[in-house]
């Protein structure tokens, strides 16, 4: 998505603002996950200033990716190891495409499989997003991330497209094959519209080669939306 332009400046302060209100439920003691994205980074710095203002104390984080690792440290941030020693009390992190049910479409920057172990191991996972990231339904506005082992990627791109979808191979801005921390690459899948998220969730976790999907289904308690009219917190079942 062409994020420059006229547009460019409001959404870059709706994400802040999103990212600063999620904070306020971050509490002295806790272990924190650091979600990947441009809208989450607002985040970890927000936490890196609280942090080194001593308004946050005995905080320790653990990062979806070896980019939000590196940045967490330059900002001062005590950090776990790669090991997930202890559980994590609160993720925030963003998303790509949000709908009703706060099912998600993550993977945009390429952490799905990081993501949601992370999201999976959290006691409270709070999505931030811009208004702009919420849908009807889930594949109206972005492909699905599907993260596959190089090994045979072609046959997965098949299965993938005999599902219906659409196969981009991700690619870096200077053309070369676009390499995840685990050293995968990712197809993205345009499906459209998706009817039965389940049932593509199972067809994709069941096929040997495909690593993880960006379909996070029942992961995120809560969303935090901001837009022209301001900062919306959306909580599951209300």
């Amino acid at each position: 998505m062409n994020e420059s332009g006229p547009g460019a400046a409001a959404q870059a302060r709706y994400k802040q603002e999103a990212a600063e209100y999620a904070v306020q439920f971050i509490q002295s003691g806790m272990t924190l996950g650091l979600g990947t994205g441009t809208t989450a980074i607002y985040a970890t710095r927000r936490i890196s200033e609280l942090y080194r203002s001593g308004k946050l104390r005995d905080i320790v984080a653990f990062a979806t990716s070896r980019a939000v690792w590196h940045e967490a440290v330059k900002m001062g941030i005590p950090m776990l190891t790669e090991d997930m020693p202890q559980a994590i009390d609160v993720t925030i992190d963003g998303a790509d495409e949000v709908d009703p049910q706060f099912n998600l479409i993550k993977g945009g920057g390429g952490a799905l499989l990081r993501e949601k172990i992370v999201a999976q191991a959290s006691r409270r996972e709070i999505i931030i997003v811009d208004e702009s990231k919420l849908s009807r339904q889930l594949g109206t506005h972005w492909p699905v991330p599907v993260e596959v082992l190089p090994y045979g990627w072609q046959s997965q791109a098949r299965y993938l497209e005999s599902l219906g979808a659409e196969v981009t191979l991700r690619k870096t801005a200077d053309g070369c094959e676009f390499c995840t921390d685990q050293g995968n690459i990712i197809l993205d899948s345009r499906f459209g519209p998706i009817a039965d998220l389940e049932g593509l969730a199972q067809k994709l976790a069941s096929r040997a080669g495909i690593m993880e999907h960006g379909l996070f289904l029942n992961l995120a308690d809560e969303v935090i939306v901001a837009g022209p009219q301001g900062v919306r917190h959306l909580k599951r079942g209300s």
